[in-house]
């Protein structure tokens, strides 16, 4: 609604208002970093000092103003300051964001090696002193492979950043956060609702401010929001003919300490068991794992997803097709309308397709994190240990795997991890995940090499899903031994925990190796062994022995047919007893087959005391993970059983 006139403003003229106004902000943003993308500039904001003197402020569009960096809009249009500053902070973060990459690159290109894929133990050595605080291996070899591309094109190493990429492309969105109240206003309408009060342009190039008036937006918020989270000053932006608020919330919470954990949780990842974990407790200097593992199944929902992204591969090369036909026809061609109309239609389930891979992955990273938390809330654990993805390689054989993992999104379940993990107070720590895999957790520590094989009958076959350690007999699930290495890794290796600066993640960089041993939950005897125990009789005890001796086969049991012609004919034992035809209608006539209850229709609610099969289809691909149990529930005999101070929640 227009605030000084009350009118009521529709949907797709609101679209249109936000888009103007992000439309203009981006030129801004766009216009300003590729003015400033150049060695003497970058050099400029790098130092971190004004032309005044002073230090450069943590505000975006502070920074570019003390650099006297100005921008101003197309002539004959009108912007006010406040979003003039939205377009400089989001300029600035762009150009930050270069200065990380800028540093990364000038260090490879000082130690440039002979070899570029294969560097020697002292070319690392000098490269690692050369490189910035924070960065992985992965980021290494993958500006490497860019610099590489550029030698191989251009027969020289780049000069700078600014040679080697193009300027950055700067997003369709506007950055409220950098203005004040004359240009955006936030306030709270309930429990459950918001206000956003915000200047928008009325036309699509405002020539004065009488183009601009302030719209009153109303948000309802959704019920992770807290009622006592603060709101935050939000972003806007256009997504398929919708406006999007981007609208971040803060809630009091406790901060997990970084070290002094006892019980931690570890977890690697896999193909088809997207998490495999396990419970560890550092004792005495000793890791000892539950002898319970932890697997959350995510096969159904891969399969689903390797289908789409094949669907939508298809979908991309038949319009990229028809795109490249669209050029070769002029507009009066007979043929161009109908060609184009299918183009759009084909654009259109393309992106359908890429919504619902979107989707998927979502509600996956966010249950696979849920279920993590709640394993880590149900054994006290105080810190949960995940691999380091950027260690993570696509190499020979492994690069097809990788691949896979790569598309499960896994970035997206280590910050759900995160979000939730910080409610709780639990802490989130990376350890490097290199030969997790490679070495048993008992014997290993370093030295003794694992046998993967296809399953435990078949230990000389090749295989990737066993572990078997020729050592000490380890036979275990291949990711079950690896995240009792991670869990180990994590637990030892407390004291080299580094926390980021700026986005507070926490990572062990240096592998610290311990054997891992497990105990067994004591598990109560069963009243029959309790009085076999009591009679001192045996509790299984052997058939007795016939007289006679079996000298002939074991002759097959027939029955007869039931026919009303009274014929003694006979029937062989595999004829089911059911019918194995679809039943008839419950309306239509003839007669159900036995055992075959009649099952309530889909609009239809289950009669009460019905219970709901796991594997009924309710709209999304269930998965099959290991319940959530504490471990006090296990009997007091347990290492992991819950404190006596501590009692559980009434959830």
């Amino acid at each position: 609604m227009v605030e000084k006139t009350g009118e009521v403003v529709a949907q797709p003229l609101l679209v249109r208002r936000v888009a103007w106004l992000t439309r203009l902000a981006r030129e801004l943003a766009a216009r300003l970093v590729a003015a400033r993308w150049n060695v003497a500039d970058l050099d400029a904001l790098a130092c971190g000092v004004g032309l005044d003197g002073r230090a450069l402020p943590a505000k975006g569009w502070m920074a570019v103003r003390r650099l006297g960096w100005a921008v101003a809009p197309a002539v004959g249009v009108y912007v006010c300051d406040r979003v003039l500053r939205c377009a400089q902070e989001q300029a600035a973060r762009a150009l930050r964001l270069a200065l990380h990459r800028r540093r990364l690159v000038a260090a490879i290109m000082t130690t440039w090696p002979q070899d570029p894929p294969e560097r020697t133990s002292a070319e690392w050595d000098a490269l690692r002193m050369a490189l910035p605080d924070g960065v992985s291996s992965a980021e290494v070899h993958n500006r490497t492979r860019q610099i590489r591309a550029y030698h191989g094109e251009h027969g020289a190493l780049p000069a700078d950043l600014t040679e080697l990429e193009e300027p950055p492309k700067v997003a369709a969105q506007i950055v409220l956060a950098a203005a004040d109240r004359q240009l955006v206003t936030l306030e709270r309408a309930g429990s459950r609702g918001a206000r956003l009060r915000v200047r928008l342009p009325l036309v699509a190039s405002p020539a004065s401010a009488k183009d601009w008036a302030w719209h009153l937006l109303p948000i309802s918020l959704p019920p992770t929001v807290p009622p006592q989270g603060t709101l935050c000053t939000p972003t806007l932006r256009v997504v398929k003919g919708r406006v999007r608020v981007d609208l971040p919330f803060q809630i009091p919470i406790d901060v997990a300490p970084a070290t002094g954990h006892t019980i931690g949780c570890g977890f690697d990842w896999g193909v088809n068991t997207l998490l495999t974990g396990t419970a560890a407790r550092l004792a005495d200097g000793r890791v000892v794992s539950d002898g319970r593992p932890l697997t959350y199944d995510a096969t159904v929902i891969s399969a689903k997803l390797h289908r789409l992204r094949a669907e939508r591969a298809h979908l991309a090369t038949k319009h990229q097709h028809q795109r490249r036909l669209l050029t070769g026809l002029t507009p009066t061609d007979p043929c161009h309308e109908k060609l184009a109309a299918a183009c759009r239609r084909l654009g259109v389930e393309q992106e359908r397709v890429c919504a619902r891979i979107r989707n998927l992955n979502r509600a996956l990273a966010w249950s696979a994190a849920r279920w993590a938390v709640d394993q880590a809330t149900a054994v006290n654990a105080t810190v949960i240990y995940l691999e380091d993805l950027a260690t993570l390689q696509a190499r020979g054989r492994r690069g097809r795997a990788n691949a896979r993992l790569s598309g499960q999104v896994r970035g997206q379940i280590v910050a759900a991890i995160r979000h939730l993990a910080a409610k709780h107070t639990i802490a989130v720590v990376t350890v490097p995940a290199r030969g997790t895999s490679k070495y048993c957790p008992r014997c290993g520590n370093g030295s003794s090499m694992l046998r993967h094989c296809p399953a435990p009958d078949r230990l000389t076959e090749k295989g990737w899903a066993w572990a078997y350690c020729p050592a000490c007999g380890l036979s275990c699930d291949r990711d079950w031994g690896a995240a009792e290495r991670i869990a180990s890794r994590g637990l030892l290796g407390q004291r080299a925990t580094r926390t980021h600066r700026t986005t507070g993640a926490r990572t062990i960089p240096t592998a610290v190796e311990g054997n891992v041993s497990r105990a067994r939950r004591p598990r109560r005897s069963t009243r029959a062994a309790r009085r076999a125990r009591r009679t001192q009789t045996d509790l299984h005890p052997r058939p007795a022995a016939r007289d006679r001796s079996k000298n002939r086969p074991t002759p097959k049991r027939r029955r007869r047919a039931p026919n009303n012609s009274g014929s003694d004919a006979m029937t062989s034992s595999r004829v089911p007893d059911r019918r194995t035809v679809p039943a008839p209608p419950p309306t239509g006539n003839g007669k159900r087959p036995a055992g075959h209850a009649p099952q309530p229709e889909r609009h239809q609610p289950y009669p009460a005391g019905h219970v709901r099969n796991s594997h009924h289809r309710t709209g999304f691909h269930h998965t099959k993970a290991t319940p959530v149990l504490a471990l006090a529930e296990h009997g007091s005999g347990s290492c992991y059983a819950r404190p006596s101070c501590l009692t559980p929640s009434g959830s």
